[in-house]
């Protein structure tokens, strides 16, 4: 994520000090060092509203100046700051200043009177921290939007999944890791007679409703063990002596660290096809 010459060179610089003699040698040495877009204000009223309009990479400021001083810009520009990232060096005569400074958020100084090789030192060092930190801000936004598509995705193919299984069976279901069901839709309770947790491995059912118990302990075995199971087939007998036969089929579902989440699956009366 290496910052090229180019970028550094290219980036918005903003001088802000209110003696002109300070404000011509600093431009003068940023263009003599190959910067292009450098600009520069006397008033340091203008600070916060020229940054909210050109989201400068580095802002030059003097901490001391007539109408409002550089401590006060920082918090104007802290207020309007939506980067959380206060690209500042100051310019202070006075020591005793810096700790103030640093505590307010700058990132470097510059001391007066300017040792040339130092100030084009640390403008470009600034810079360059400065351009790591917006170009990590950008691959984060990416990346979150990246999250978001996908996730849209995923929900938008599991909505299919679940219109698709449903159209192609008489009912879909859903579990929890518990064995509760979540979801059911479809005509399950007319079908079966009884609420659909009387499959569940601890479930007792509303009544004996003649289901077969060795269909019915296979099938809670492979719930047990975590398997997915493809149209097993089970049955009971009516109180007429009538034969009605299921078929259903089912998924374990896993979240993170292969955690288990529970099971869904689809389900049909096949009495009449068989």
């Amino acid at each position: 994520m290496k910052i090229t010459d180019s970028e550094i060179l290219h980036a918005r610089i903003l001088i802000v000090d209110d003696q002109a003699a300070n404000v011509a040698l600093l431009e003068q040495m940023l263009h003599d060092a190959g910067y292009d877009n450098v600009t520069s204000t006397m008033n340091p009223l203008e600070v916060c509203a020229l940054h909210r309009r050109n989201r400068y990479d580095l802002i030059l400021l003097d901490l001391q100046m007539p109408g409002m001083d550089g401590f006060q810009v920082m918090a104007g520009l802290r207020t309007n700051d939506s980067d959380g990232y206060l690209p500042v060096l100051v310019i202070t005569a006075q020591p005793g200043h810096k700790l103030r400074a640093l505590q307010a958020g700058v990132r470097d100084f510059i001391s007066k009177p300017f040792d040339l090789t130092e100030v084009k030192t640390r403008i470009r060092n600034t810079l360059e921290v400065r351009l790591l930190y917006k170009r990590l801000e950008l691959h984060n936004h990416a990346l979150e939007q990246a999250v978001q598509e996908r996730t849209a995705e995923l929900r938008e193919s599991e909505a299919r999944y679940r219109s698709l299984t449903e159209l192609a069976s008489d009912w879909y279901w859903e579990q929890d890791e518990n064995g509760n069901f979540t979801k059911v839709s479809g005509p399950v309770l007319e079908m079966l007679g009884f609420r659909v947790d009387a499959f569940a491995a601890d479930a007792v059912p509303v009544q004996d409703a003649g289901w077969n118990p060795a269909e019915r302990a296979a099938l809670q075995a492979a719930i047990a063990a975590r398997e997915p199971f493809l149209d097993f087939v089970f049955s009971r007998v009516n109180p007429d002596g009538s034969e009605q036969k299921f078929q259903v089929s089912g998924e374990p579902l896993f979240g993170p660290a292969c955690r288990f989440l529970g099971y869904r699956g689809i389900g049909l009366e096949i009495t009449a096809r068989k």
